[in-house]
């Protein structure tokens, strides 16, 4: 399958996603398209699989809908979380995403050094488009960007938001979702105020290098013989 046939049905499939997601949260598409700073059309567009968002709008979307970025890739991973995205200028946090993300790919493009040409001819993606994106002066639609990231050797994940208010938010949601994932009784613990000592101890022997580690185990099995 050619990349833009794979483009094709990445986008249809992104679109349930969104469609998804909207549902399950009970907002309309005028609702959910405000949130974000879209126009209803565009969003209709992005559910019916005739326009694909950029990652800065998946991760927005995400954001708004309160519900974990993987959404969008699987339909299992869903959070319960209450919605915090009043305290955000979320439109404003698109703009600046997606030019981060532009500085990005050229970077990814820089390090295989693979001209604009080549990698136009690659991905099917004229010079010009190539090239607004790369200055962040248009959105990547994010089947695009997959695509993209993939002819560079890269994962669509290097391009996530990780330092920003919704990368916290994606890794508090992780965070959560793994704590989850863990046996009951190690919730337990982790969860009592008196093992506290105990985790901040693990926490620092985890940053220790091999050598300290292995001294202090000696230091140890001298103390206890």
């Amino acid at each position: 399958m050619s990349i833009q046939a794979q483009v094709v049905v990445r986008t249809k499939k992104l679109g349930v996603l969104i469609r998804d997601a909207r549902q399950f949260r009970r907002k309309t598409i005028a609702e959910c398209a405000a949130s974000i700073g879209v126009t209803p059309g565009v969003l209709r567009a992005w559910e019916e699989g005739r326009k694909a968002p950029s990652l800065p709008e998946v991760e927005t979307l995400a954001f708004a809908l309160s519900l974990p970025i993987e959404h969008f890739w699987s339909r299992e991973a869903r959070s319960d979380d209450a919605d915090a995205t009043g305290r955000l200028n979320l439109p404003a946090l698109i703009g600046i995403r997606q030019r981060l993300i532009g500085a990005l790919l050229r970077q990814a493009r820089e390090a295989v050094s693979l001209s604009l040409r080549a990698l136009s001819e690659q991905a099917g993606i004229s010079v010009p488009r190539l090239r607004s994106y790369e200055m962040g002066e248009r959105p990547i639609p994010l089947p695009e960007l997959e695509a993209l990231a993939v002819l560079l050797g890269s994962r669509v994940e290097a391009f996530f938001d990780k330092t920003g208010p919704i990368g916290l938010w994606m890794a508090e949601q992780k965070a959560i979702a793994d704590f989850l994932q863990m046996p009951r009784e190690m919730q337990e613990f982790v969860a009592k105020p008196v093992n506290l000592p105990y985790l901040e101890l693990a926490m620092k022997l985890s940053t220790m290098s091999t050598e300290k580690l292995r001294s202090l185990a000696e230091n140890l099995l001298d103390i206890t013989f």
